[in-house]
């Protein structure tokens, strides 16, 4: 585990390293460039899980279960929200259904933690915490990423998954998601793409999901421009900045009675 400097959460978590590319949302992963370079710095949890593909470093599929991270938690004392695999998808094919429910019990021995559960794989995640989990841990938020509109159905399997918290990150947000239902979605981050090969945000597709989550009651939270400001100029992320509507938007969720 460690301190991170993402703007919605206090440390990340990750017990399984590896992946694989999914959508287009995926393609310019920061965490494919991570494990390699931690690769290279011989951190052996991230041997062997990318290869090259052109001037890219692509996941290769290989995906590893780390036990000795599970425990790590254990001894934060200091309540934190903990984002759950930064390096990986807790719901990718490659994880074991037992590994993912020991992950389920650390969080459930550590209530004074909120664990924040990123995938894009919500069909696998509806599965198994209705078929498997079988209650609900108030300090786990669930969510999916919806990169643009063809992917957008993620939302309706985030949906009907018992939680808490139900989250979207539209991140790296790439084109328009149109009109998507935000019935029982307590909270939406919205950023753009950072990084040398970055593609460009449009301020039109921030605004129609900002006016839906303004019509739902979901919190929102703008993370960042990235690497295109608003004016279609490319800057750095730290120039860009934060700034939406004259602000900077840092809306946290409530859970919903019933959720």
């Amino acid at each position: 585990m460690a301190e991170s400097q993402i703007e919605w959460t206090d440390a990340t978590w990750n017990p399984v390293a590896g992946c694989s590319i999914v959508s287009a949302g995926c393609t310019n992963c920061y965490a494919m460039e991570m494990a390699k370079r931690l690769e290279t710095m011989r951190v052996e949890k991230y041997k062997d899980l990318t290869r090259q593909s052109g001037k890219r470093v692509i996941w290769n599929g290989v995906v590893r279960e780390d036990r000795a991270a599970l425990e790590i938690p254990l001894r934060w004392k200091k309540p934190r929200k903990i984002f759950v695999n930064s390096m990986s998808d807790l719901f990718h094919e490659g994880v074991s259904d037992s590994f993912i429910l020991d992950v389920w019990k650390i969080m459930a021995a550590t209530p004074r933690h909120h664990y924040q559960i990123l995938t894009k794989r919500p069909g696998r995640m509806a599965h198994i915490v209705r078929s498997q989990v079988g209650h609900v841990l108030s300090n786990v938020w669930l969510g999916t990423s919806i990169e643009n509109e063809e992917v957008k159905e993620r939302a309706e399997e985030l949906r009907g998954i018992p939680a808490a918290i139900r989250f979207i990150s539209f991140e790296p947000l790439i084109g328009s998601v149109g009109h998507i239902d935000l019935q029982g979605i307590h909270w939406a981050i919205v950023g753009g793409e950072s990084g040398r090969s970055a593609r460009p945000i449009q301020e039109s597709w921030i605004d129609e999901i900002y006016d839906q989550c303004a019509e739902y009651g979901t919190a929102f939270f703008f993370k960042q421009w990235g690497a295109w400001g608003k004016d279609n100029k490319r800057r750095s992320k730290k120039a860009n900045g934060r700034e939406y509507r004259g602000q900077i938007w840092n809306e946290m969720p409530m859970p919903t009675a019933g959720a």
